[in-house]
């Protein structure tokens, strides 16, 4: 057998490689180099904009071209920087490097020296991650889940009178409403966004061990701190002024561990879908071409739910890990974040991925009428719980002395089906007032939903 030209190891980067390549753009390694080189160059206008040790400012032209080829980073400058690293054996420096020879491109070699100026590698990184994070975040990630919220919203709206036989323990219990179920979820997931959407990216950039020793060592009368906090807020993140080598890697924690909560609650969403498919209260809409099974004709398997929950998953798990990892740095500084925070996409990339799987989900699903009211009608019993409260409020309202209305309805009801007729029969023979007799004698499990309807209102605040 011949051996296989290369081929992609991470399904991410093979099968399912146009749902997720957006990320690519921001946490691939080339996205994390482009980064770095932007923060090279930023650091070194930074400083020779305010004539630091006596250098000579560049024009506006030449501060243009050098963030214009900073921003256009593409091949030529991948390739570039992988020939370099082959000797450096270091990526940030190879970076630095490559800056270096733009410079001289540019005319501006006698501003090599401010490249990199008092940095530790973890001074470009964290800030390259911090903008590579939140560009992921913004650009990929939240806009797959807001569609998803929205795409819920418009059928919680649409479906909010349907009534729906709930399922406690998975046994008939009070009905409610399609619509207001999946209120529910959206509610959990607006929660969550919100709490995401607030995240900060923190940032340090304070040299080796977060102490500004170098950069006092070269200009002592400068107020470093504060020259920090302006170049790191001017590039939209914030400032810790309390690190070691590295950031915390807190705000990422953070940020990991909400995202890890959206997609729990996703994975609940595509598991109670999978079961209402299963019970039939939701048809499949076939999709043309399109095989269920491959020996039998007649099946449409929910495979966009299926795929979600697996993936769903996976992010989390990932997501996790990187949580619990990232906090933790053997005194200083180690190395166990380099390595861990290279999986950030492949963890942000499986819930792309369920993300996409669950959009395209919701919009090849409908609502069963029939089935739902199949259901409903078959299980008279669950009105019991509307005749013991109203029994009970008659008996305090001095028009029943019936003793233990939840014992007479349970000896009615608990593992019985019943029917209209011998619910009706039941309540005319009760000693309670006539009003509260029409009341019930009028009830049917479709109409016992209460305030489910209404409820879904609350998704507007």
């Amino acid at each position: 057998m011949s051996p296989l030209p290369p081929q992609p190891l991470s399904p991410l980067d093979g099968r399912y490689r146009a749902a997720v390549e957006g990320l690519g753009e921001y946490l691939s390694e080339a996205g994390l180099n482009r980064a770095r080189v932007q923060v090279e160059v930023e650091w070194l206008l930074f400083l020779a904009s305010r004539g630091a040790f006596g250098a000579e400012p560049p024009s506006a032209e030449q501060s243009r071209a050098l963030r214009s080829w900073a921003t256009e980073f593409g091949q030529p400058e991948i390739d570039e920087l992988a020939r370099i690293e082959a000797t450096t054996r270091h990526d940030v420096k190879a970076v630095e490097y490559l800056v270096r020879r733009q410079l001289t491109e540019l005319g501006l070699t006698p501003l090599a020296e401010l490249v990199h100026f008092a940095c530790t590698s973890e001074d470009i990184n964290n800030l390259s991650y911090g903008l590579t994070l939140r560009a992921a975040l913004t650009e990929v990630w939240l806009p797959k889940y807001r569609g998803v919220v929205d795409a819920l919203r418009a059928l919680a709206i649409a479906h909010r009178e349907q009534p729906m036989l709930a399922h406690t323990h998975g046994q008939p219990a009070t009905p409610t409403t399609f619509g207001k179920e999946l209120a529910v979820v959206v509610h959990r997931l607006q929660r969550q966004l919100e709490r995401i959407e607030a995240v900060e990216f923190p940032a340090k950039f304070s040299g080796a061990t977060g102490t500004f020793s170098a950069h006092f060592a070269a200009a002592p009368g400068a107020d470093w701190p504060t020259l920090s906090r302006e170049f790191v807020t001017q590039l939209g993140l914030s400032w810790n002024p309390l690190t070691t080598q590295i950031e915390s890697h807190d705000g990422q924690a953070e940020l990991f561990g909400r995202i890890s909560h959206a997609n729990r609650i996703l994975h609940n969403l595509a598991t109670d879908v999978w079961t209402y498919i299963s019970i039939g209260y939701l048809t499949q809409i076939p999709q043309p071409g399109a095989t269920g099974s491959s020996t039998m004709p007649h099946k449409i398997n929910p495979i966009r739910f299926e795929n979600a929950e697996a993936n769903l998953e996976l992010s989390s798990a990932l997501l996790d890990s990187l949580a619990a990892t990232l906090v933790t740095s053997r005194l200083q500084r180690d190395l166990t974040d380099s390595t861990t925070q290279r999986n950030i996409g492949v963890a942000l990339g499986h819930s792309v991925l369920a993300l996409d799987n669950l959009s395209r989900g919701l919009g090849e699903i409908a609502v069963n009428p029939d089935a739902l009211a199949a259901d409903l009608d078959a299980n008279w019993e669950v009105l019991g719980e509307a005749i013991q409260t109203v029994i009970r409020a008659e008996v305090v309202a001095g028009r029943s002395s019936i003793a233990d209305p939840y014992a007479l309805l349970k000896e009615l009801t608990r593992g019985k089906r019943i029917g209209r007729d011998d619910l009706v029969a039941f309540v005319n023979g009760l000693d309670i007032g006539e009003e509260a007799k029409a009341r019930l004698v009028a009830l049917t499990p479709a109409s016992y939903t209460g305030a489910a309807s209404a409820l879904v209102d609350y998704l507007g605040e």
